[in-house]
């Protein structure tokens, strides 16, 4: 009996212990959400005025050649496609990475023709689960700080935007968890290249800021030259807000996933004081017989 007390006793320490850490990497993690949070909400006024921008250019009918070359895609049917897979470099995020990895598979089964297709990582989680599986996988970039910077995320963008130029792939896709709250994400798998003037068109329709707008513009030196302006800072703020927004959901996920863990630490340890208590009381209860028993075998 002694010896089961000492092993209780032992792993309520242990537990105790185990609490603490996951405590305080709780603590970690919802003050690195509060950082992006309040970080996001200041990139959200930019990423706003960038798609006003677009949005206003779209109803003025400056991509209605973008529009005419995405048809022209369209009936292409041997497309390359190229997936950038965000997640993150370490675990004890819950279910976040699995989520998107599975999500994702899904995602690639459903638009993928055939195998023709290369995996774009950010995150080590990503880049190893699919190079384990034997994917292609040309790129990864790993060490995301935990508040992206926008110049850390542009030499990620440059590297797609020039093997796109180089006719690497003909499409690419960004597969992430989108932030709903901060118990909750959802994936999500957005189209960022070739830039389609159709979907910007219809997008611009559902826009408050331009509906029942038709101001035509006129444009120096060239609508082309506008749009190289205009189109790269556009795909700059897609990236860099899906890695945001991607970096806001693993911070959640991982606050839930340590505050759960320290709930569960929590339980076992009242069981665990239940089950010691119950032992020692049946212990001392057991002495207690051996003795009465010996002072009655005594007075006889």
């Amino acid at each position: 009996m002694g010896a089961s007390l000492n092993d209780v006793k032992h792993r309520i320490a242990s537990t105790k212990k185990t609490r603490q850490i996951t405590n305080a990497m709780e603590m970690v993690s919802q003050s690195k959400l509060n950082q992006i949070l309040k970080h996001t909400k200041n990139y959200d006024v930019y990423a706003s005025q960038v798609k006003s921008v677009v949005y206003h250019l779209a109803q003025a009918h400056m991509f209605d050649d973008l529009a005419k070359s995405s048809d022209q895609d369209a009936a292409n049917t041997t497309k390359r496609s190229a997936y950038l897979v965000i997640t993150s470099d370490r675990g004890m995020v819950g279910s976040y990475n699995s989520n998107v990895l599975r999500e994702t598979n899904q995602f690639i089964k459903e638009h993928s023709q055939g195998n023709d297709y290369q995996i774009l990582a950010v995150g080590g989680t990503g880049a190893d689960f699919y190079k384990k599986q034997g994917a292609n996988v040309t790129f990864e970039y790993r060490g995301v700080s935990d508040v992206p910077t926008f110049d850390e995320i542009r030499s990620i963008v440059k590297t797609l935007t020039t093997r796109f130029e180089d006719n690497q792939f003909d499409e690419l896709y960004v597969c992430y968890e989108h932030f709903v709250n901060r118990i909750t994400s959802s994936f999500r798998a957005e189209k960022m290249l070739p830039i389609d003037g159709e979907a910007l068109n219809t997008e611009a329709s559902k826009s408050v800021e331009v509906i029942n707008m038709h101001t035509e513009y006129d444009v120096e030196p060239s609508n082309q030259a506008v749009l190289d302006a205009i189109l790269p800072q556009y795909s700059e703020s897609l990236v860099y807000g899906a890695i945001l927004d991607a970096k806001t959901a693993e911070h959640a996920s991982s606050s839930t996933a340590m505050k759960s863990a320290s709930d569960n630490a929590d339980d076992l340890i009242g069981r665990l004081e239940l089950q010691f208590n119950r032992a020692r009381q049946a212990a001392i209860t057991t002495e207690i017989t051996e003795i009465t028993g010996g002072q009655e075998a005594l007075s006889q």
